[in-house]
C-alpha cells in the first residue's frame, strides 16, 4: 500500500476541521455586545439633536421627579429635565473627554517611553526617576493643584488635567516594551544603515508595540470617563450647567434619600457599561494583534 493511500484520508480530516475550530474560537471571544453598545451610545450621543428636539438643560418645574414611563423613558430630575436627553448629551461630553485625553496622554507617553527605552543608560534612569517622583503624589492632590492653575473649568481644562496624570503609566509600559524590541536584529540593522531615531520609532518600534499601545489607549479612554465622573462628583470637574454623566450623579445625591432612584441609577449604569465595553474591546484587540505578531 502506498504512503499516499495511508496518509491522505487523515490529512483531509485534519485540514477540514482545524480551521473551523480556530474560526469558532475567535468568534466566541469576539466582543459583539460591547461593540454594539459602544457604537450605539456614541452615535446617539453625538447626533442626539437629530432624534431629540428638547434642550437637555430645559427646566420645567411642573414635571419634577416623574418616574420612568413611555413619555420619559428614564424619568425626570428635580428640575424637571428629561434624564434620557441628559444622558445622551452627557455621553457626548464624557466620551469626548475620554477620547481627547487618550490622544494627548498617548502621544506624550509613547514619545517619552520610546526615548527612555531606546537610548537607555543615564538618560533612561533620569527619565524614569522623574516619573516615579510624580507617581508618588496622590492623583487627587495633583488634580486639585492643576485645577487651581486654571481660571475656569471647561472641557479643555479637564482634558489637560486627565492627560497630565495619565501619560506616565503609558510611558512606563512603552519603555519596557521598547527595551525588549531594540535588541532585535532588524533594529540593529537599521542603526547600521544610518536610520535616525524617528525613522526607527515609526517604522519599527510603534508597529511592534501596537498591541500594547491599543490596549493602553482603550484603558485611557475608560479612565478618562471615570476620572471626569469622579472629578464632577467631588466638585472639581465641569460646571454644573454642563450635563456630563459625572454632573448628573452629583445632582442626584440627595435624590437617593428621597427614593428617586432613577436620577442616579441610569447615569451610573451608562458609566459602568461604557467603561466595561471599552476595556473589553481593548483586551480583545490586544490578544488578537499579539497572536498575529507571534505568527510573523
Amino acid at each position: 500500500m502506498s504512503s499516499k493511500a495511508l496518509f491522505s484520508p487523515l490529512d483531509k480530516k485534519n485540514t477540514s476541521k482545524q480551521p473551523n475550530i480556530k474560526i469558532r474560537k475567535s468568534n466566541e471571544n469576539f466582543p459583539y455586545v460591547s461593540i454594539l453598545f459602544l457604537i450605539t451610545i456614541t452615535f446617539f450621543s453625538f447626533f442626539f439633536t437629530f432624534f431629540i428636539k428638547e434642550d437637555p438643560n430645559f427646566i420645567n418645574l411642573n414635571r419634577t421627579y416623574i418616574s420612568p414611563n413611555t413619555n420619559f423613558l428614564f424619568g425626570t430630575d428635580s428640575l424637571g429635565r428629561d434624564i434620557f436627553s441628559n444622558i445622551l448629551y452627557g455621553g457626548k461630553i464624557s466620551i469626548s473627554i475620554g477620547i481627547l485625553s487618550m490622544f494627548t496622554s498617548s502621544i506624550i507617553g509613547i514619545l517619552y517611553g520610546s526615548i527612555s527605552g531606546y537610548f537607555g543608560g543615564t538618560l533612561d534612569k533620569i527619565m524614569m526617576r522623574l516619573i516615579d517622583i510624580f507617581l508618588i503624589i496622590p492623583p487627587i492632590v495633583s488634580i486639585a493643584f492643576l485645577q487651581s492653575l486654571f481660571e475656569k473649568r471647561g472641557i479643555i481644562q479637564i482634558v489637560l488635567v486627565i492627560s497630565i496624570i495619565s501619560w506616565m503609566k503609558i510611558a512606563k509600559v512603552v519603555r519596557s516594551e521598547v527595551l525588549k524590541i531594540k535588541q532585535y536584529d532588524f533594529i540593529l540593522a537599521s542603526k547600521l544603515l544610518g536610520a535616525n531615531f524617528f525613522h526607527i520609532l515609526f517604522k519599527h518600534l510603534i508597529p511592534n508595540v501596537l498591541p500594547t499601545i491599543i490596549y493602553m489607549c482603550c484603558l485611557t479612554v475608560a479612565k478618562g470617563i471615570l476620572t471626569e465622573s469622579t472629578l464632577s462628583f467631588l466638585g472639581l470637574g465641569l460646571p454644573q450647567n454642563i450635563p456630563s454623566w459625572g454632573n448628573m450623579l452629583i445632582n442626584a445625591q440627595r435624590d437617593i434619600l428621597l427614593n428617586k432612584w432613577w436620577t442616579s441609577i441610569f447615569p451610573g449604569l451608562f458609566i459602568i457599561i461604557t467603561v466595561f465595553s471599552i476595556t473589553n474591546i481593548g483586551e480583545y484587540l490586544r490578544k488578537k494583534l499579539s497572536r498575529k505578531q507571534s505568527f510573523l
